[in-house]
């Protein structure tokens, strides 16, 4: 029987695929040990795979969450899509988290390590409130020094939690990166359209609408009033049943930044417009990169409508969700 005199030990292939994936020594160290070349070990790892003796496998609801990812990228022509599983990795099976909390921490982690990729030096970034930002923060890694500029999209919300009231959280995260910070201090919603008028003509504030101009970046989450009014923004310690039942009239779905948003992802005027210190609707749909970051099937349909209005480039949301948007979408599709 002829044979080949080139052909590798099987065993030694074997070996060094163990060294290198199970016992994690590196290339340099396996050559040194079995005294071959660098060269040689990286070209047996090579036939190691083409011999099929090691297959890597991503296991199904991860392969999932790609699938998902191109879809929706593909189907709303988005620059980035990010899937968190819902799965807990220290979990022995894939089990689904029914916890919100921890699946808003989920999101919220492949939030900061997204942002932490993509931000750069001189970036401007808009930040508005909420408790998704707020777990974003906590995630990110402070040993990530960028000089970059952090600005509130909007006034604080009255009433609410100081931790995550919009200027707390940008001076966090302005904190965590060592940047520069620039906040509006003043309340969101003013008693009229006069003295929102004179409250952002005011010199702090003024310098913060002109830096709107500048943002090229927008970090935000996204208040659901449709079909339930699940955003904190429908209560009556921010808007009267008056303010509320005009944005209604309007088929009002939800608010990004403070602008509340139809089905089609168009602004609903009413008086309340004019009344909120915040980045205007238009002005926030300039901003080049716009990453939207959402936890909760309950909130698809108003996601589904930021879609259709361009008001999102990326979008941050956990698998359920997203399974959610797409079924709605295909749905609302096979209708027209």
């Amino acid at each position: 029987m002829a044979v080949n005199m080139y052909n590798q030990s099987t065993f030694l292939v074997i070996k060094i695929a163990y060294m290198y994936y199970i016992e994690n020594y590196s290339q340099n160290e396996i050559a040194k040990i079995l005294k071959i070349s660098i060269t040689t070990v990286s070209r047996l790892l090579r036939k190691a795979k083409e011999d099929k003796i090691i297959e890597f496998v991503i296991r199904d609801p991860y392969v999932g969450c790609i699938s998902l990812e191109k879809k929706l990228k593909q189907i709303f022509g988005l620059k980035d899509v990010i899937i968190a599983p819902g799965v807990s990795s220290e979990m022995g099976e894939e089990e689904c988290l029914e916890d919100d909390e921890e699946v808003k921490k989920l999101v919220a982690l492949e939030g900061a390590r997204y942002l932490q990729r993509i931000i750069k030096e001189n970036d401007v970034l808009g930040i508005t409130w909420g408790s998704t930002i707020y777990q974003l923060i906590n995630f990110l890694n402070p040993a990530q020094k960028v000089d970059a500029t952090f600005v509130t999209l909007h006034g604080s919300i009255a009433g609410f939690r100081n931790e995550l009231d919009v200027r707390t959280l940008v001076m966090r995260m302005a904190k965590a990166f060592s940047g520069k910070h620039y906040c509006l201090f003043t309340d969101a919603l003013m008693s009229s359209k006069q003295v929102a008028d004179i409250i952002k003509q005011e010199r702090n504030n003024h310098v913060v609408f002109q830096m709107f101009e500048n943002i090229n970046i927008s970090i935000n989450g996204t208040g659901s009033l449709y079909p339930e009014l699940n955003s904190i923004l429908a209560k009556p310690e921010f808007m009267s049943r008056e303010e509320l039942r005009s944005l209604q009239e309007q088929s009002v779905v939800g608010d990004i930044a403070l602008r509340f948003f139809d089905k089609e992802g168009k602004e609903c005027q009413t008086e309340l417009s004019d009344r909120i210190i915040s980045i205007g609707f238009e002005q926030f749909k300039k901003i080049d990169t716009k990453i939207t970051i959402a936890s909760g099937v309950y909130k698809a349909y108003t996601i589904l409508s930021a879609l259709k209005g361009k008001l999102i480039d990326v979008l941050i949301i956990d698998y359920q969700l997203g399974m959610e948007i797409l079924r709605l979408h295909n749905e609302l599709d096979q209708s027209d």
